[in-house]
């Protein structure tokens, strides 16, 4: 395939093609696990027992180890001994940092509290998923967007470590603080910030440091070509078994609310798309006015855009039990942010032509595993 693409419309009506087969059906698959998930619960008694019965702090281990499962090939992916690079372009640091956990988590908060102002734990959740800054599939959307890949992991390992550093404190202000200055209702959070940081160092911090180990001792052994071609296409796949295991036990804990009160999720839902739009685009204006070219602009858009709900789950789980409303908010987002995010790609190749170097975009690669 060519490197670079001088028609605008050249490649735009491939883009899934150029997704694994996997990736590709992501949403069918989301939505089949959903379904057994709600048959298992429906058929099988006890289960809510059964999967209480062991478990790794308040979380049940299966779905401990299936959170563990899906994050861990992400974080194999980056290139952490590049991380430092990105220092040498502070716009692009600042304005992703800015985006990412200034304007992001504040929106979401917006959000959430005008749309759902009647659904407490649905919107908790959801302002919990904005704290929750991407750093999975969101390589796979800015790679079929021919946006900057190194400059994308290096502000996925960014927010990587920078969550740990700041969810917690982010969460104890948007969920206890700023409502209490607004006047707003508060919800009872009956855990303290420590709370929220064990969670998020057992569920980000284990799979991080996994990570960074795996990319490390694989890469002295074998070197990075190797590493590359050879072994993530092995352990990729792990993200979305892990992924819709999880789903599976957490809908099969959900069925009753899902079945009984199928608005209430519709609702989840629209919140969560005008925050995708909002921020995409918002990124894209904002990025062209500073003149970031098109690669770099739509990795810092993309980054922006996307949110980890698996870590998203695994706190709501964590702090809120495994058949609560906060959970089945984040367990909502992957069902909207693929495609929505999917759609952005298109949008995203078609914006291109707005920016000074849209004749040298380097050509959609394929998802790398």
């Amino acid at each position: 395939m060519s490197d670079t693409v001088r028609e605008t419309g050249a490649h735009d009506d491939t883009v899934l093609r150029r997704l694994s087969t996997l990736d590709r059906f992501l949403p069918v698959w989301i939505i089949a696990a959903m379904v057994v998930g709600l048959l298992l619960g429906r058929t099988i008694p006890g289960l809510d027992d059964a999967l209480a019965a062991v478990e790794i702090g308040s979380v049940s281990l299966p779905i401990a180890i299936g959170l563990l499962v899906m994050m861990y090939p992400v974080l194999a992916k980056v290139r952490y001994d590049e991380l430092g690079h990105v220092t040498g372009d502070k716009r692009l640091l600042v304005t992703s940092i800015l985006l990412n956990w200034v304007l992001g988590p504040a929106l979401m908060f917006t959000l959430a509290w005008l749309l759902l102002p009647d659904l407490p734990d649905y919107r908790t959740g959801l302002i919990i998923v904005g704290l929750a800054r991407c750093i999975a599939m969101v390589l796979i959307w800015n790679d079929l967007a021919c946006g900057d890949r190194e400059a994308a992991a290096i502000l996925v390992a960014l927010n990587a470590v920078f969550q740990i550093l700041a969810f917690a404190l982010l969460g104890y202000f948007y969920l206890q603080v700023l409502p209490g200055w607004l006047g707003l209702e508060q919800n009872a959070l009956d855990v303290s910030m420590w709370g929220i940081a064990r969670s998020v160092l057992v569920f980000l911090g284990i799979p991080l440091l996994a990570g960074y180990l795996t990319r490390t001792f694989g890469e002295r052994a074998k070197g990075r070509e190797w590493y590359e071609s050879r072994l993530l296409p092995r352990i990729g796949p792990a993200a979305l078994y892990g992924l819709l295991f999880t789903i599976v036990i957490l809908f099969a804990l959900q069925g009753h609310t899902i079945t009984s009160q199928p608005l209430d999720v519709a609702r989840i839902a629209v919140p969560l798309l005008v925050y995708f739009a909002l921020m995409w685009g918002g990124s894209m204006l904002l990025t062209r006015a500073l003149g970031f070219d098109y690669q770099r602009a739509t990795a810092v858009s993309f980054t922006a855009a996307g949110n980890n709900f698996e870590l998203a789950i695994a706190v709501a789980i964590g702090v809120f039990g495994v058949a609560s409303g906060q959970a089945l908010a984040g367990v909502v987002g992957p069902l909207i942010e693929v495609p929505a995010l999917v759609a952005l790609v298109y949008v995203s190749l078609w914006a291109r032509r707005f920016f000074p170097d849209r004749t040298t975009v380097p050509a959609a690669r394929g998802a790398q595993p």
